[in-house]
């Protein structure tokens, strides 16, 4: 089992030696990874489910955040959970993320992606909050064809993206392309993640039989596109108080990495946490 843990700009907020502190106490803890949560734009009245989101709550931009963190750190994974896919142009984000994988040599692995439930903010970028599954999957495709792309340059014909000999550097560390987990608590997300995805990490309020409904739909979406479903990652939020009894249950459910989060935005109690955690599951050797 592999151990991440989350940072909520949120909720934590974005002082840079506050988010570099919490950052190297995770690395030093034994945490495989960092992960941090998006939104491009809140509004009054937005809400995700019952829970409506305060429009002030200062979301940072996740990759100029991991970009920051990778300059302050040497050996934890960046990720994000979940940067919203549809929001972003390929193109342009292709050399975003090679850019910190390269600065960060090589960690730039986690990047998991979701589709965005607020309309308010599909509206805000331009973007139709209808088609942006589709949009998704496509944005998926130009990425992986962007950096497998030399110098002779690639092209794409889509419903949303359109180009020729298009060439973007630099590429990522030593692989043809980043992987991409997905993110989302719907059967659609379920069935993007086996055909498209590298992992598959759910979130949402869902029961235990939905939850398992879901990723075997995964695997078996995988199985109808070719794929091999060894090589997909799942990825399940956890609690930083959970014992051994709870990762072995997450386990038996075919799980390969827990993400945590601390239940305190007091700095010190946070390193306690984080400190208790990786004593209870020997995170450092």
């Amino acid at each position: 089992m592999k151990f991440g843990i989350s940072y909520s700009t949120p909720f934590f907020g974005v002082d840079p030696d506050r988010i570099t502190s919490y950052a190297r106490h995770a690395e030093d803890c034994g945490f495989e990874s960092l992960y941090l949560p998006e939104h491009v734009a809140l509004y009054p009245g937005a809400k995700i489910g019952p829970m409506e989101l305060a429009p002030a709550l200062p979301y940072g931009d996740p990759l100029d955040c991991l970009a920051f963190v990778a300059a302050a750190t040497h050996r934890i994974l960046l990720g994000t959970a979940a940067l919203l896919l549809p929001y972003h142009h390929p193109v342009t984000l292709a050399k975003r993320l090679a850019t910190i994988d390269v600065l960060a040599r090589g960690r730039m692995r986690l990047l998991t992606v979701g589709v965005g439930a607020l309309p308010g903010e599909a509206q805000a970028v331009g973007v139709d909050f209808a088609t942006r599954g589709r949009r998704a999957d496509e944005a998926i495709d130009v990425l992986r064809l962007l950096w497998a792309g030399g110098e002779e340059g690639v092209g794409f014909a889509g419903e949303f993206f359109n180009f020729d000999g298009v060439c973007s550097f630099p590429k990522p560390v030593g692989v043809a392309h980043l992987p991409i987990h997905i993110a989302g608590s719907s059967r659609a997300a379920a069935r993007r993640a086996g055909r498209r995805g590298d992992g598959y990490f759910p979130g949402g309020a869902l029961t235990p039989d939905e939850r398992r409904i879901q990723f075997e739909l995964a695997q078996a979406s995988a199985l109808e596109a070719g794929r091999g479903v060894d090589t997909l990652e799942y990825t399940r939020w956890g609690s930083i108080d959970m014992s051994l009894a709870d990762v072995e249950a997450f386990a038996a459910r075919g799980v390969t990495r827990v993400v945590v989060s601390p239940g305190t935005a007091d700095p010190d109690r946070q390193r306690a946490e984080m400190s208790a955690f990786a004593e209870r599951f020997a995170l450092v050797g």
